[in-house]
């Protein structure tokens, strides 16, 4: 059952106008007692609600927060800031029980208005409406998307889960590195998911791999890839695998349209067809990934991503239901297709009340397509953007035949150095990166949660894209491809390089001249790299069979 408290929550005054102490009127639920774990959390649990109401709350404040007018009612909290630096945070933080959130998903919501808020100098930056949490070994951010400006009142919401090893969890208001004015009011943190009471067993005997070759090693490829470029890729380099996107472009921040979809992925399925019979003839698997699912948004290069109406309409999850389903009669016993990767590095930002959450998404696909076909290997991406601390804290699923995977480019300031932002400072690899520095040791230990994942429950590992930005300085990129390549060697993981004859950003076939987008006279060492490791492929019985 929930009790009332009163919370005080005091802070520093970092600006001129930051509040520096302030006492919040909340609901919070008492989810443990004299110090022993109670039951499990329920789903619907209130963790924290605060409308800002109470005439008592205000006797109580100290310093000079300031109160508006509310959302439908005469108060709300605001916050202003006049400082935008860097080092600027005007914010009040409420500390919640992070021991027994452990695991539990959180919904969060609020009514958030702006006032002025200047420009993000980072995306991360602006109006925060977010938890904190600290785990013994990394800090997460989750967060309500919101723009900067002048808006009226709205609805702000995110959804994360807890990690299992959570050792704090606090709730920001406020702004960041900005200024202007944003007011909040009818807060609120529910338990959208409870935690499981136990971990599943691992799945018994030989993990199920979906192919019986020593191991799968091959490339993410372009959508518009030609027969000479799967010729080149699957006889010239004996790669044994291609990661095939069915990929949707769109205006930035654009949702695709459901009306269209079927439309759209006919074709993208008529190109698929197409190619098929030459990666049987060049002994080629194809992981086929779904990049662009229905419901999702155009992310900034373009592409349409795995996020958006995907957790918070109904109408779009079942469409995805009935989209795989599609799939899975359509290549029903097609043996050149190693397995149906289900959404490209899926995020939930937020999960809608009454819609599923990724896990339980991907769950019921997975056995829509099982029910077609039995045999089909099914490839499941963890959330957020199937990093790999995205496993730390994701389970497996009552499904047989399913594969895991995680997708390598940490760390994203080396790897993708220059994607983004073209004058940025050269970041080596070996070396420091934003004050860390990291080596082969380094790079284990981010792929740490991807193995203990695959010990725990028994199950196979595809790591599914990986790569460095070709103009990393000196041999950098090399050394970072080498080392990842020798880290999923040792764990006896299949792998798909991002990406072969794609963009020349991520080719091995193009030079480290960033200016230069002619592919090189001679092979690049990181070329080499891949061939080399291309060269122990083994082919699928089938191009066996035809050799005989």
């Amino acid at each position: 059952m929930c009790s009332a408290r009163i919370f005080t929550v005091r802070r520093p005054c970092l600006s001129r106008s930051s509040i520096r102490a302030v006492v919040l009127p909340v609901v919070l639920c008492a989810l443990s007692v004299g110090g022993h774990a109670a039951e499990l959390p329920s789903q619907g649990q209130v963790i924290f609600a605060a409308d800002f109401e109470s005439a008592e709350a205000g006797s109580q404040l100290l310093g000079e927060p300031r109160f508006a007018a509310g959302f439908e009612s005469p108060r709300a909290l605001c916050i202003e800031s006049q400082d935008g630096t860097a080092s600027s945070s005007s914010s009040i933080r409420v500390r919640l029980p992070a021991e027994s959130l452990r695991g539990c998903t959180v919904r969060g919501s609020a009514m958030v208005l702006s006032q002025d808020v200047s420009a993000k100098p980072n995306p991360w930056n602006g109006i925060k409406f977010m938890l904190a949490i600290e785990t013994p070994d990394r800090k997460l951010w989750p967060q309500a998307s919101l723009d900067t400006g002048t808006f009226d009142w709205k609805r702000a919401v995110f959804s994360t889960k807890i990690p299992a090893d959570a050792t704090a969890v606090t709730l920001m208001l406020g702004l960041e590195q900005v200024t202007g004015r944003v007011c909040f009011d009818d807060i609120k943190l529910v338990v959208a998911k409870s935690p499981l009471a136990a971990k599943p067993a691992p799945a018994p005997g030989i993990a199920f791999k979906g192919h019986d070759l020593p191991r799968l090693r091959g490339a993410m490829i372009g959508p518009r890839i030609d027969e000479e470029g799967l010729q080149t890729l699957g006889r010239g380099w004996n790669a044994n695998l291609i990661r095939w996107q069915l990929i949707r472009h769109g205006r930035p921040g654009q949702p695709s349209s459901l009306s269209d979809y079927d439309a759209w992925l006919d074709g993208e399925l008529q190109r698929l067809d197409a190619a098929l019979p030459v990666c049987e003839r060049y002994g080629i698997y194809v992981a086929l990934d779904l990049h662009s699912p229905p419901g999702g948004k155009a992310t900034v290069s373009g592409y349409i991503g795995s996020d958006d109406r995907l957790f918070t309409d109904r109408a779009v999850q079942e469409k995805f239901v009935d989209v795989w389903q599609r799939i899975a009669h359509r290549y029903k016993g097609v043996r050149t297709i190693w397995g149906f990767d289900l959404a490209n590095e899926p995020v939930e930002e937020f999960v809608e009340e009454g819609c599923d959450d990724w896990h339980g998404l991907a769950e019921r696909t997975a056995r829509a397509i099982r029910e077609i076909d039995p045999q089909r290997t099914i490839i499941v991406e963890a959330p957020p953007w199937g990093s790999p601390e995205s496993l730390a804290d994701f389970t497996p699923f009552a499904v047989p035949n399913v594969v895991y995977s995680a997708h390598m480019y940490v760390p994203h300031q080396f790897t993708h150095q220059g994607v983004h932002q073209r004058n940025q400072p050269p970041v080596m690899y070996p070396g420091e990166v934003a004050g860390k520095y990291w080596d082969k040791d380094a790079l284990r230990a981010a792929l740490r949660p991807v193995a203990e994942f695959q010990r725990t429950y028994n199950v196979h590992i595809y790591m599914g894209e990986f790569s460095a930005i070709r103009w990393a300085p000196g041999d950098s990129a090399h050394r970072y491809l080498r080392d990842v390549i020798e880290i999923f060697e040792e764990n006896g993981w299949d792998w798909s390089y991002h990406a072969f004859r794609e963009w020349n950003g991520w080719s091995v076939e193009h030079g480290p001249d960033r200016n230069d987008t002619r592919p090189a006279a001679e092979p690049t060492d990181r070329q080499r790299l891949l061939q080399e490791w291309f060269g122990r492929n083994q082919k699928p019985a089938w191009t066996r069979e035809r050799s005989e």
